[in-house]
């Protein structure tokens, strides 16, 4: 017996013994229930707080405590007994109990002897009341690895927004997107082994994937614990990220074992918890392996079931909320799964199956999953009673005896209205085609209920595919939903591609592109902006943007944040891209284009409903496209780091070699901003993969045409900037690339410019030096060239050779000047060396003025200013006018020569500019310029020895030393002359020689002497000390340092080494566009060109002629050829790398492995059939041996006074085998609505009547103590003065204004009331609805207005070569679905009142005309759930056709047709009317021959 502990004050000072690891002082926060109110949709949790960038620990840390320990006993109530009375019965240890179940310790202190409650019985309704909770918090599984979960106790009134509120903001949940309601047996129960393996796998499957919660009953035994251990098993086998499944356990709070450990005024965090089975007795242990517990209180003790109506109204209520996900809002779909299970169990399918809730049936479980999943193949008149008592018999053989007659047939009665709403019941069976896993079943089963549910138009399929991508399965969509029975338009697609893109799931993506889905229809302005705006937070690029609408906002001084917009978007695509592409999306002229009103974050979907507003509701000319949507869709991936979305995207680019270098580029340059190392590599990781995509697709473009594919490099691509594949290449410094053998042929190509690339380099200089060997053929050209020694003189290798020429020229005759002819005034010499600097200024100028994109001057400036060796030059330049400046004042001739000399010196620097050329001098000058870095750092540590030892040996030595030079000798200058071996002589005092030094520092050519005797002047400063210190400091300097720079110099020569190919082949492009874009003549001569620019730009302003460039421009048709042809070279590419993929090993082993999984599958599922067929064998053959025993002792004479065994079916009864097929059509009998077991529009339950039991001639069935005695519980009198008013009836006849006379003819009346004519139900109906005892029927007219189909020509719609109907449908107040114009008429009238409420008034007469000429399909009895045995409805319906839309008679219906709720409708099967009136519609079109 659970101990319940009294409800007394707690102090601050023993909350540490009840609660503890409790503060003493918590915070509390008043609130009220209308701060937390709860809307259809949940768009954030508190759980959205760990996804942000940065969090908040603090924050993290006070929402799971504080704000529980305010809000839950605010709003949550458990319940108490306040008034102890004895019960008959005693606990477990024969100690007194309440009537309650508990102790009289375990009540309150008053409950004793209330005043108020003295005499009297103890009533659950007044005698328990609800105040504030005092168990929740997080629960500790103590003994079990450390398992935590939440739980909350509740009363059992507690409204279900409010627990739904506590889980999705207080305890963090996301909203689900599917609810699996689990049910069965609460008793241990055995399985099948592999059954048990199916279920297991396939419920955390489908929980899993689908991000649902599943709920059970939260105990350790039965289905419960099933269950647990499903997830148990599947977070064992996975990563934490995984293994997150939501497991909600709604058990009673009062047949919780150890639940005072739970107990906690102030919350437990955590309350530990022991499970312990063996004590527990008749309660129940929590399952350690659910994440949630709900306990529901009703303030008894040991009753079991309080927790069943809260459990079902909470399911209901969260069926009920919408959740958003991805721009898609479905409202949150059930489904329940049954395993085997008693009694309750079946109440709790009825009721499901009642409610509209799709149930799953696991077979092979026991008990009733067994019993239904046996018949629910059988047509329902074929379920009787016998065939269920014989599998009762079967499946229940434990408890066979307790049920009685009335309790057969009510279980059969429940089982025929189950097994009637097929597509609601969904049997899965081990080993049965198409449903290997229950995840598989679990999702058929919705998709079943859906499909056979009631929608207009294609609101059913779009309902369902939503379901699909919630869910995240391709896998039923592609079985399910993409099938022939469905034509889906690729428009109609357009939302959920865009929840695809938004939810990152690729294989819907795939999906809804080979349905057709074209991007360029697709993608549109505002789309794309949709999708930025719905980037994840947690975004690099997400966080850019913002940065970009911060600047803005303060740019514009304004206080709103402004909208993202494309050009916002392209403004950081720039800074990723590199200043050489031009903006991707331009800035509008106006501050704000006028928006596409397309509801796109507002997507709503009814999914038990009928309305869809679409995402891509366009008007016609007001939507905008984008230039390339491929490309603009592949950006937005990538940016995101969405692997699989982006390769999905880039196979459908038409100009994939540039997307995939720009991926590459902006991939890379988002991993040098990104914190997470992860994030980083798998950015680099990917980039590298998109170099490698280029690398193919122009590998296979250059061997199939170089020409072509050399185009491709070249060509101004207009969708990435302007730019070109080589320039992408470069700027993402791509060297696999660049390093290609066919990019390396086209700079060939380049350098050597009109000449082949086969003449030799002596020859190019033979021609140089003697340019009438031009005339011969010394030089060969591609192709014939009048003019051979211009194209010659303009070739870039040429061009290179004269500018090499000419440097030399320049540094052999600066160095002669400054070393033979630097005279007080300049000669002739030195005046050609400041024309010839003049000319290379002007080149200078030129380059950092050469803007052939328009970048502007300020691009400019930063790209010239960029590159090294234009540093370089400005460097030499700047220090070469010093030096001329300071040359040309006869004060300053001599530092003048100085810095010349300098200026010298980084002139000849710059020559190795010029080895870049050379492919092994030219990898050297990378590895020296990294040298010089590593240098760089080096220096940093050796300066710490350098000074640390230079102090020391300056302060030990020398006795105030004031002359700075000399001081700075001391420290820096000779401390790092030791590292060389320069060993001061006078350290150690040996060598110590007095006249090399000053004694007083006074001679400015000697240093100071260090301290001497005075005496002999012998040194005496500590010469042991200061060896030492200069061993150490040799030690670490010469063998730890030194090597330590030569171990960085080779670990940097080796790895350049390895790449020294690459970094040959990409740094010379730098050297070939410098020399193709470059003046041919050389300088000074250079000078010429310039001054042609000159005069041809300013004075003549001329425009600026096309400058040499590595881009061009084609023609459309040429490059609409170009793109066709790469792209059927890119298809070729990647269907070649899935070749290459099946044939890799590791992809081998992996195929065969799973071939061997589908080999064993199949074996174990024809071992499972053949023991189904043998076990069903052996079944008919015992009842074949039975029935043959029992007629053999029949026709003894044995059975005479005796009756058959009860259990023994007769001869008829069908016989079920393993894979049942589709049930045999039998036409429904009468009365199928009318004996729903409760009837309509109350709570009065009706007795249970069988199909079996509906004829008059068969036996009525005696009521039991179940159903149906609720009605007999009339008053008497009141009964016989009813009965004396109906003998005043007149029956058969008309009655006044009543007409009493039936369609059907004379109806038998007895004893004051009559009997429906047309198979009634079992008399045990009538004390259910009396109606007053007369014989009652509803009058009912219905009025079919249809015309045909049309489309805007006129033309008549047809489907499967029959005409399509149009039928006029009304939606009354207070009801869910459509119906015919029509209803109930009362007496003394010529239209229904529901037929006047949706027509005007003065049409009255004129639809009553109508009606009169129409055609009358339906005269009679009408199956209605009203219907009794004394009461039913009969009614007229009549058909008005309208053959022509310019009918008369039809726009006059139109005109005088309110708007309230009315519509027409295209005549189908699916259209959400009553059963009943899609009858009247079928038998319609039968008449007229139209499509139904």
């Amino acid at each position: 017996m659970a101990v319940r502990g009294r409800r007394t004050k707690v102090l601050p000072s023993e909350l540490n013994k009840v609660c503890p690891e409790r503060g003493d002082n918590p915070a509390m926060h008043s609130r009220t229930m209308s701060d937390f109110e709860v809307v259809p949709n949940l768009h954030q949790s508190s759980s959205s707080v760990s996804k942000s960038r940065n969090p908040d620990p603090l924050l993290l840390f006070l929402l799971p405590q504080e704000n529980l320990i305010s809000w839950i006993p605010e709003n949550i109530q458990k319940k108490e007994c306040t008034y102890f009375v004895e019960s008959s019965q005693t606990s477990d240890s024969g100690r007194i109990v309440c009537e309650c179940g508990y102790l009289r310790e375990q009540h309150l202190e008053d409950a004793a002897k209330p005043p108020i409650f003295l005499g009297k019985e103890w009533d659950p309704s007044r005698h328990i009341q609800e105040m504030p909770t005092d168990a929740f918090g997080d629960i500790h599984f103590t003994g079990l690895g450390q398992k935590m979960g939440k739980y909350v106790r509740v009363s059992s009134d507690t409204p279900p927004r409010v627990i739904y509120h506590l889980m999705t903001q207080h305890w963090g949940l996301d909203a689900p997107n599917l609810l699996i309601s689990v049910t069965g047996g609460a008793k241990n129960f055995i399985m099948k082994p592999r059954l048990k393996n199916i279920f297991r796998q396939g419920l955390v499957k489908v929980a899993q994937t689908t991000g649902a919660w599943i709920i059970t009953g939260g105990s350790h035994t039965g289905v419960m614990k099933q269950v647990g251990e499903a997830v148990r098993d599947f977070v064992l086998s996975c990563s934490h990220k995984e293994g997150e499944i939501v497991t909600i356990g709604i058990a009673t709070w009062g047949t919780v074992y150890n639940r005072e450990s739970l107990i906690c005024p102030m919350g437990g965090f955590p309350a530990e918890y022991i499970l312990d089975e063996e004590n527990q007795g008749s309660l129940s242990c929590l399952d350690s392996n659910h994440s949630h517990f709900i306990l529901v209180d009703d303030g008894t003790h040991g009753k079991y079931g309080v927790e069943i109506p809260l459990r079902t109204s909470l399911e209901k209520f969260i069926s009920e909320q919408t959740k958003v996900k991805g721009g898609v809002a479905i409202k949150i779909p059930i489904v329940c799964v049954v395993l085997e299970g008693g009694p309750g169990t079946l109440d709790t399918i009825y009721n499901a199956i009642t409610n509209g809730t799709p149930c799953v049936i696991v077979e092979g479980s026991g008990r009733v999953a067994d019993v239904i999943a046996q018949v629910a193949s059988l047509p329902v008149p074929k379920i009787t009673i016998a065939l269920i008592r014989k599998k009762l018999s079967v499946f229940f053989h434990d408890t066979y005896e307790l049920f009685t007659e009335g309790k057969l047939v009510e279980w059969t009665k429940k089982i025929q209205d189950i097994v009637r709403s097929r597509q609601l019941l969904t049997i899965f069976r081990e080993g049965k085609y198409g449903q290997q896993d229950v995840d598989v079943a679990i999702l058929q089963a919705l998709f079943k209920a859906s499909r056979n549910q009631d929608h207009f138009g294609h609101e059913n399929w779009d309902h369902q595919l939503k379901l699909a991508v919630a869910w995240n399965r391709v896998d039923i969509a592609r079985s399910e939903i993409f099938t022939d029975d469905h034509e889906w338009k690729p428009t109609d697609l357009h939302p959920v591609m865009a929840a695809a893109l938004i939810s990152n799931k690729p294989e819907f993506v795939k999906l809804f592109l080979e349905q057709g889905v074209r991007l360029k229809e697709f993608v549109t302005w505002d789309t794309l902006v949709y999708l930025y705006d719905n980037m994840a937070p947690s975004c690099l690029f997400h966080s850019k943007l913002q940065k970009v609408l911060l600047e803005e906002r303060e740019h514009a001084a304004g206080s709103k944040m402004p909208r993202v917009q494309l050009h916002h978007v392209s403004q950081v695509l720039r800074e990723l891209l590199g200043c050489s592409t031009q903006p991707l999306y331009p800035k509008p002229k106006h501050t704000e284009r006028p928006r596409l009103s397309i509801p796109v974050p507002h997507i709503k979907l009814n999914v038990q409903g009928s309305s869809l507003r679409s995402l891509y509701k366009r008007s016609a000319g007001r939507v905008t496209f984008t230039m390339d949507p491929v490309r603009d869709l592949l950006i937005w991936a990538v940016v995101q780091n969405r692997k699989e979305l982006a390769e999905i995207i880039w196979a459908q680019s038409q100009d994939c070699m540039a997307a995939a270098l720009a991926c590459s580029k902006i991939l890379k340059e988002l991993a040098k901003e990104e914190e997470d190392t992860d994030t980083t590599d798998d950015m680099l990781a990917l980039a590298e993969q998109y170099e490698q995509k280029a690398i193919g697709v122009f590998t296979d473009c250059y061997r199939k045409d170089e020409e072509r594919a050399q185009k491709l490099l070249t060509r101004v691509s207009e969708a990435w900037g302007k730019t070109t594949c080589l320039q992408l290449a470069l700027e993402a410094k791509n060297m696999n690339f660049v390093s290609h053998g066919g990019v390396q042929a086209f700079l060939t190509k380049v350098w050597w410019g009109k000449m082949c690339v086969d003449n030799g380099l002596w020859r190019v200089i033979m021609c140089m030096l003697f340019f009438p060997l031009l005339y011969t053929s010394l030089i060969t050209f591609r192709y014939f060239l009048q003019l051979g020694h211009v194209s010659f003189f303009t070739a870039p290798v040429v061009i290179f050779l004269m500018n090499i020429l000419s440097y030399f020229t320049f540094l052999l005759l600066f160095a002669y000047v400054l070393m033979v002819d630097f005279q007080p005034s300049p000669s002739w010499r030195e005046y050609l060396i400041y024309f010839w600097l003049f000319s290379l200024v002007c080149e200078e100028i030129r380059q950092l003025l050469h803007d052939p994109d328009g970048f502007g001057v300020v691009k400019m400036a930063s790209l010239y200013f960029k590159d090294f060796w234009n540093k370089l030059d400005i460097c030499a330049i700047l220090v070469f006018i010093t030096g001329l400046s300071c040359r040309l004042i006869p004060s300053t001739l001599y530092p003048g020569r100085i810095i010349l000399s300098l200026a010298f010196i980084i002139f000849c620097l710059r020559l190795m500019h010029i080895f870049t050329v050379s492919k092994t001098l030219g990898p050297k000058i990378i590895i020296v310029k990294r040298m010089m870095k590593d240098v760089f750092f080096f220096l940093f540590l050796l300066a710490v020895w350098v000074v640390s030892f230079g102090v020391a040996k300056q302060a030990i030595l020398i006795h105030n030393e004031e002359r700075v030079e000399w001081l700075f000798r001391g420290v820096v200058y000779h401390s790092y002359l030791t590292i060389f071996g320069q060993i001061p002589s006078y350290i150690d005092g040996v060598n110590f020689n007095i006249d090399q030094c000053s004694p007083n520092g006074t001679d400015p050519y000697k240093p100071k002497c260090p301290e001497t005797n005075e005496d002999n002047k012998k040194p005496i400063f500590p010469e042991w000390l200061t060896v030492i210190l200069l061993c150490l400091y040799l030690l670490f300097t010469n063998i730890l340092l030194l090597n330590l720079l030569i171990a960085m110099f080779n670990y940097t020569f080796q790895q350049v080494q390895e790449h020294t190919d690459q970094i040959w082949k990409f740094q010379r492009h730098d050297l070939i566009e410098e020399y193709h874009g470059r003046p041919p003549a050389p300088p000074p001569f250079i000078l010429l060109n310039h001054l042609q620019i000159l005069v041809r730009r300013g004075l003549l302003r001329r425009p600026a002629t096309c400058h040499k460039q590595l881009k061009k421009k084609l023609e459309k048709n040429e490059e609409a050829a170009l793109l066709s042809w790469e792209m059927y070279l890119k298809e070729n590419y990647l269907q070649h790398q899935q070749c290459q993929e099946k044939q890799n090993t590791e992809q081998k082993i992996r195929d065969i492995a799973q071939r061997v999984d589908v080999l064993v599958e199949l074996l174990d599922l024809d071992r499972v059939k053949r023991t189904g067929l043998v076990e069903q064998k052996l079944a008919s053959l015992e009842d074949q041996v039975r029935q043959n025993l029992s007629n053999y002792l029949r026709k003894v004479g044995f059975f005479q006074g005796l009756t058959p065994p009860a259990a023994i079916p007769p001869p008829s009864t069908p016989e079920l085998s393993l894979e049942p097929g589709k049930p045999e059509e039998i036409q429904p009998p009468y009365h199928v609505l009318a004996r729903s077991l409760l009837y309509p529009g109350s709570h009065t339950l009706r007795f249970p009547v069988p199909d079996e039991k509906v004829p008059w001639e068969v036996g009525a069935v005696t009521l039991g103590s179940g159903a149906g005695r609720e009605g007999h519980r009339a008053d008497p009198d009141g009964s016989r003065k009813r009965k004396r008013s109906l003998l005043k009836i007149n029956y058969n006849t008309m009655d006044g204004l009543i007409d009493r006379q039936s369609f059907h003819g004379l109806y038998t009346v007895e004893t004051g009331t009559c009997q429906n004519p047309l198979l009634p139900i079992q008399r045990g109906n009538l004390s259910v609805c009396w109606a007053g005892g007369s014989c009652v029927w509803l009058r009912h007219n219905r009025g079919l207005s249809h015309s045909w189909r049309r489309n805007l020509d006129g033309s008549i719609i047809r489907k499967s070569l029959k005409k399509m109907l149009e039928v006029l449908v009304a939606q009354y107040p207070l009801s869910d679905v459509w119906a015919l114009p029509g209803g109930s008429l009362e007496p003394g009238e010529t239209l229904p009142l529901k037929l006047k409420w949706i027509l005007r008034r003065e049409f009255w007469p004129q639809f009553q005309t109508l009606l009169k000429q129409g055609t009358e399909i339906h005269k009679g009895y009408l199956d209605d759930p009203r219907n009794t045995d004394n009461a039913w409805v009969e009614t007229v319906a009549v058909s008005v056709h309208f053959d022509n839309q310019n009918d008369v008679e039809m726009k006059r219906l139109n005109s005088h047709v309110h708007d309230l709720c009315i519509r027409w409708q295209v005549l189908d099967k699916r259209i959400p009317l009553h059963a009943n009136h899609k009858d009247l519609l079928h038998k319609v079109s039968t008449l007229l021959g139209a499509y139904y």
